[in-house]
């Protein structure tokens, strides 16, 4: 077992929460952050009041109203909200350098090595939620354990406003009764994939050896071998560069037919076009791709390696794409996966003194 102290931070709530705090009338109410249900928009994120009616992030606000009537969906301020992270950011910078940002409102932090509280990352979570708390005003969980897997399932184990530790003893015991669904990586299919082989918890998934697994399920079945094992040595991240960049958009009406998706396509790439001008000359475009949510929320992604960025290439990818529905489409995106040209940069030095 490693003897790194793993903790992470995740906001309860986050733009909700915001939008409570600087306007308290909003406190006590079922309210989402999101697109309006007139214009097709999507739920951001919601607080616990919302929850409990059902919905949930990344579902229609038409469909979110139908479950709470009462739900009051507020604009994006996303200005606020970054102004916010930042702030969190360098609460976080006083007590570890080794920071892994996950989005806006969620980060590992490596405090193996921190002087403050003796060292104890116990205690350093909780003057982390302290100091958020009576500083911004709004409340994270946190998980601390020995790695960003147990410390990720720590942090939803108390949620909202809460602290779940594990310690290195407890490890076994713990990830033993763990449902295998919590595992990093398992989805539904999966997870239904497990349960047909009599694999509900962790406990079961110890009872195959490695190869055993392999065969199962391909190079994810040594990492499951290990997650069983509590076992996950990946280091927190410091430095984090784009995978991609891409450009996205829900219309208003359903696109009926591919030709209604083919003629959306010279807009989102000028927009493309753009968004890869402001990349600075340490990356390289890739591969490109095609993203396509269809009228009843199921969804495809399409790339190509080799092919090129241009009209004719997304062509036909958003063509072999939307074969896979064959049905009104809600949102289009498009993008290009980045090659990182400073690692390989950095990868050669190694090789080169």
């Amino acid at each position: 077992m490693s003897a790194r102290k793993i903790i992470h931070v995740d906001c309860d709530c986050f733009y909700a929460a915001i939008e409570m705090r600087d306007d308290p009338s909003l406190a006590g109410k079922p309210l989402a952050v999101g697109g309006a249900a007139d214009r097709r928009g999507v739920i951001a994120t919601c607080n616990y009041e919302a929850r409990a009616y059902g919905v949930r992030s990344a579902m229609a606000s038409m469909h979110a109203l139908k479950l709470c009537p009462d739900l009051l969906i507020v604009k994006p301020r996303m200005d606020a909200y970054k102004m916010v992270s930042r702030e969190i950011q360098a609460i976080f910078r006083e007590y570890t350098e080794l920071i892994e940002p996950l989005s806006l409102d969620e980060a590992y932090l490596d405090v193996s090595d921190s002087p403050h509280f003796a060292g104890s990352a116990t205690r350093i979570a909780q003057d982390i939620r302290r100091r958020v708390s009576q500083e911004l005003h709004i409340t994270v969980s946190a998980g601390v354990a020995p790695n960003k897997f147990l410390a990720k399932i720590a942090s939803d184990w108390k949620k909202p406003n809460g602290l779940f530790v594990i310690t290195p003893d407890q490890v076994e015991a713990f990830v033993a009764v763990l449902p295998v669904s919590k595992l990093h990586g398992v989805g539904k299919v999966t997870a239904d994939k497990l349960a047909r082989r009599g694999i509900r918890t962790c406990a079961d998934l110890r009872e195959w050896n490695k190869l055993g697994l392999v065969k199962e399920f391909g190079s994810f079945g040594e990492r499951l071998w290990g997650l069983a094992r509590g076992i996950d040595e990946r280091a927190v991240q410091t430095d984090s560069r784009r995978q991609t960049v891409s450009v996205e958009t829900t219309y208003d009406q359903d696109l009926p037919d591919l030709p209604a998706c083919l003629g959306q396509l010279p807009q989102l790439l000028d927009e493309l076009a753009r968004r890869m001008a402001r990349l600075d000359a340490s990356y390289r475009p890739d591969k490109p791709f095609v993203k396509i949510k269809f009228h009843d929320f199921t969804q495809t992604t399409l790339e190509q390696a080799g092919a090129r960025w241009d009209l004719d290439s997304y062509r036909l990818l958003l063509s072999a794409a939307f074969a896979r529905g064959n049905k009104p489409v809600r949102l289009l995106g498009v993008g290009v996966r980045l090659h990182d040209l400073r690692g390989r940069h950095e990868q050669l030095e190694l090789f080169t003194r």
